[in-house]
């Protein structure tokens, strides 16, 4: 729950000078999980989930492949149509398990990214946009406190799908009607 660093401003020779009153660290975690939705002639959609982790010892403190299948089906069923997910390597986008789930899915074709290139990624440009804007300079009290205001960002950029859509233009990809279907093992 510790702030971002963002730049502020001050009187000439003074230096600006913020009190906060923060209770203490936390040792619970939140992860945010988002897909930028785009198809042509469309608005383009923000879909996330938010995941709320135990605070028992030895307990997952991330996403599990059944997280990101369960926002792909939730994606799935509120656009009503095929999805192509461009994926970066993260190793529970490659898990076995979640592997199988999209080969076993008509619906699902997922494309990963080259190792290292989050200027691909145009949900990168979402967690900026919330940590240059709603996260930035802000001493969370509690952990319902970063929640609120994560959704609350999260909620506006959901409202401004040019928001959405300048995340893709700043990775140079584009959208093209006909994309290639990948090939998959055992075809």
């Amino acid at each position: 729950m510790t702030p971002p660093h963002a730049r502020t401003w001050g009187r000439r020779g003074q230096t600006p000078v913020v009190r906060v009153r923060v209770r203490g660290r936390s040792r619970r975690r939140i992860s945010v999980a988002a897909l930028c939705c785009y198809r042509p002639g469309e608005r383009s959609r923000l879909i996330y989930r938010l995941r709320f982790h135990p605070l028992l010892e030895g307990a997952r403190k991330s996403f599990a492949w059944q997280d990101y299948r369960d926002l792909l089906v939730r994606a799935h069923l509120q656009l009503g149509a095929p999805i192509v997910v461009v994926w970066d390597n993260l190793n529970t986008h490659r898990a076995a398990g979640m592997r199988k789930y999209a080969a076993d899915r008509d619906w699902l074709t997922i494309i990963q990214l080259p190792s290292y290139s989050p200027d691909l990624n145009p949900v990168e440009g979402i967690w900026s946009l919330l940590r240059r804007g709603w996260m930035a300079n802000v001493a969370f009290t509690d952990p319902d406190h970063l929640t609120r205001t994560l959704r609350r960002g999260l909620a506006h950029i959901q409202r401004h799908p040019e928001l959405i859509d300048g995340c893709l233009t700043e990775t140079g990809l584009r959208l093209t009607p006909d994309l290639p279907k990948p090939i998959r093992k055992g075809q």
